[in-house]
């Protein structure tokens, strides 16, 4: 056998052309990454006609991260902006001031270091009084409240007082709060008519006040009521008052109800004890309601109730109401403020038949107690909730 001729013969003969060294593909570059990785979520909007949410369901909750996170990128911003069909993006905000370079710092390159690097030394600042913002400083008469921290934190420890959820009815002079794990004290405020002014939100007045806050560590400060009130909501707890100081007020107050004022029933707050996955996942997972009688009557038997997601609950926070209260009202109320928030799901009863529960947002329990407050105060008609921070604002007059 002639080998060469062979071999010849087998290279001439390939009609499937296996035997031909072709040429390596181009690497897929980080563009195109990008966009097959967008169009994931351009075609989940045209199959579901609406944006990915942070769902139980894990495809959608991970498209949801992706275009969060692209949002908040400008880089991205521009190279999807021909293949952004829903106009999902808008446009990435143009950089004129040093303020945008901050909200555009994506990947948190300007965040604080040891040492700001914004942070004059030893220039002179000319400071415009209207834009003055409040910064702590050592207190000069600190040796005044210096053994009230003390007995504070002693009855902390002995239980006399507690640390509670922070909400906006706690502000009041002569009042004692934590704020990031610092106790500190509000000893006055002067509330008057507050101008504010900016390029996004234009003018708007409001009250405020300037404010003076003692800090256990021996610092003051003279910030705005809001701000602090902002920081607390945040980050913050209202140290209560002892159980002496309590009767004392009532005594003198009456406390705030008469003989004629009648319980009418209760607002409650609940959370799922549920143990089916696809409930246990959902963070946030609260349902808002009302009865006439005690909520733990109310309860009972919950598990074979799909109202209640065939599962026990557990009661987060409750309120007593009084007098003339619309429970029709209060639930459209709350149900229009958090409807992008609503629980979204179908339970099969004993019987098989599938219900859809009302009255479960996903929605977390600040939001949720200070929405509550702002109904009762009148005041909801001035707020909205932001899903993006998952808060309570103000709305722009």
């Amino acid at each position: 056998m002639n080998f060469k001729e062979e071999l010849e013969n087998i290279l001439k003969n390939d009609p499937l052309e296996l035997l031909i060294l072709k040429s390596a593909t181009s690497p897929i570059t980080g563009d195109q990454r990008l966009i097959s990785s967008f169009a994931e979520i351009n075609d989940f909007i045209k199959f579901y006609n609406r944006e990915p949410t942070e769902s139980s369901d894990v495809n959608e909750r991970r498209l949801f991260s992706r275009l969060k996170e692209i949002r908040k990128d400008p880089t991205k911003i521009k190279a999807l902006k021909e293949h952004d069909q829903n106009n999902l993006l808008g446009n990435p905000k143009e950089i004129k001031t040093v303020d945008d370079i901050l909200e555009n710092d994506y990947l948190g390159i300007l965040d604080s270091d040891a040492e700001d690097i914004f942070e004059l030394k030893n220039v002179k600042i000319q400071k415009n009084k209207a834009d003055f913002v409040a910064r702590r400083k050592p207190c000069k008469d600190f040796f005044k409240y210096e053994d009230k921290f003390k007995n504070i934190q002693k009855e902390l420890s002995e239980g006399k007082r507690k640390l509670i959820l922070f909400k906006d009815k706690h502000l009041r002079e002569d009042s004692y709060y934590v704020l990031d794990g610092i106790l500190l004290y509000l000893e006055k405020m002067n509330l008057k008519k507050r101008i504010f002014k900016d390029s996004s939100q234009g003018t708007r007045t409001r009250d405020d006040a300037r404010i003076r806050c003692i800090f256990e560590n021996g610092l003051e400060s003279n910030m705005y009521l809001r701000s602090l009130q902002k920081e607390l909501y945040n980050n913050g707890s209202s140290v209560t008052e002892t159980n002496k100081d309590i009767l004392n007020n009532f005594k003198e107050n009456l406390g705030g109800l008469s003989k004629e004022d009648k319980k009418t029933g209760h607002i409650y707050i609940l959370g799922s004890l549920s143990k089916k996955p696809e409930i246990q996942s959902i963070k946030n997972l609260y349902k808002i309601g009302y009865c006439t009688t005690s909520i733990e009557e109310r309860i009972k038997g919950v598990e074979n109730d799909p109202t209640f997601l065939m599962a026990q609950v557990k009661i987060v926070s409750s309120y007593d109401l009084y007098n003339d209260f619309n429970p029709q009202k209060f639930e459209n109320l709350v149900h229009t403020f958090f409807r992008e928030r609503c629980l979204n799901i179908e339970i099969a009863d004993k019987n098989g038949q599938l219900k859809k529960p009302k009255e479960w947002y996903v929605v977390p329990i600040r939001a949720i107690e200070r929405v509550i407050e702002l109904i009762t105060s009148g005041e909801i008609v001035k707020y909205k909730y932001d899903i993006k921070t998952e808060s309570v604002v103000e709305k722009i007059i």
